[in-house]
């Protein structure tokens, strides 16, 4: 399978591959907004490390 892209946001994310709404979790444990990007969320990451 292929790495999602950057500019895909968590709703379509979701929806896409068959996720209910909020599967996608900050790291507090608190669910990640649909419109912030998949991008976002690498970055962030990467800080983390």
């Amino acid at each position: 399978m292929r790495k999602t892209r950057s500019d895909c946001t968590v709703g379509t994310f979701e929806k896409k591959h068959g996720l209910p709404a909020g599967s996608i979790r900050n790291v507090n444990g608190r669910d990640t907004r649909s419109d912030k990007k998949i991008g976002t969320i690498r970055k962030e990451a990467q800080k983390r490390k």
